[in-house]
């Protein structure tokens, strides 16, 4: 790969999905995508760059697709999950009181770990929700690992990443070498494709977001502007939550941390953003009425 077709395919990435590579990350590039050109019957890395110049819309969406980092396990880093349990919901229990309904948006969704294990913290609660209206968007730029997501099918080595194992027994069923979660729990998660470059509006508000592990990707003009996007989709009293390693420090006013809960920060501006409509207008929202165990 020439100099001038990796600059391409660093513009190309940042363009399509957010990710900035450094001038010395051309080995994660090859690694990538040459299986990717030699599946495709090209010659080599020269033939697919010419091919993405052509604007062939499949192989653009193979080319993201391949560059996107998808690690994720069952209740990663744990912090978020008790933050989850024993912070955020509380909370929102007490000033979801009236209206007892639940929005929660994993802007991050992966193969679906993260929405499930939220999934599971809130059958776990039990009669503390029971009649409430749950609603959980998992969006990610990822068809492949959406599709996945959707199935709920994982392996032995993927349901013992942080899984507790009274969990595996209580949500999951084992057909062969295989886990399924059950299906009433996958009922609660609505899987969408989603960029996070382009417009969400139409997701309408959510009283929690989970946005981890994917902002360290992009520069720091990308993540401003997400922030702000974000801000606008949540309710004045709602949550968001970062992964370890991103912050909103330094870089937007329009959410703030909660002291000693690291990850954790709260909207700066609860009257604009209370005064939004919870559902977006003409998106008709499936929601998961709880019962108890």
């Amino acid at each position: 790969m020439t100099p001038t077709e990796y600059e391409y395919l660093r513009k190309f990435l940042k363009d399509h999905s957010g990710l900035d590579l450094s001038a010395d990350k051309q080995y994660l590039i090859e690694s990538r995508l040459l299986p990717l050109a030699r599946k495709a019957g090209f010659a080599g890395l020269t033939e697919l760059v010419q091919k993405l110049q052509a604007g062939s819309s499949v192989l653009i969406a193979s080319v993201v697709e391949a560059m996107t980092t998808n690690e994720t396990f069952f209740f990663r880093d744990k912090v978020p999950f008790d933050h989850f349990r024993d912070t955020i919901m509380p909370e929102v229990i007490k000033a979801r009181a009236a209206r007892r309904s639940l929005r929660i948006w994993c802007a991050a969704g992966s193969t679906g770990q993260e929405p499930y294990s939220l999934a599971m913290c809130l059958k776990e609660m039990g009669a503390a929700l029971t009649g409430w209206r749950v609603e959980i968007i998992a969006t990610d730029l990822s068809q492949e690992v959406l599709e996945k997501a959707r199935a709920g099918i994982y392996s032995q080595f993927e349901v013992q990443r942080g899984l507790p194992i009274h969990m595996l027994v209580k949500y999951f069923k084992q057909t062969g070498e295989t886990w399924q979660i059950n299906p009433e729990l996958r009922a609660m998660i609505q899987h969408r494709q989603l960029n996070l470059l382009h417009d969400f509006a139409q997701l309408g508000t959510f009283d929690v977001i989970f946005c981890r592990n994917v902002l360290i990707y992009f520069d720091q003009d990308t993540k401003i502007n997400i922030f702000n996007r974000l801000a606008r989709q949540i309710e004045g009293d709602g949550f968001l939550v970062l992964g370890a390693a991103e912050t909103v420090v330094g870089l937007t006013d329009t959410f703030r941390p909660i002291p000693e809960r690291r990850g954790l920060y709260k909207p700066n501006d609860p009257r604009a953003a209370a005064a939004k409509p919870v559902v977006a207008a003409g998106a008709p929202a499936r929601m998961a009425v709880l019962a108890g165990r």
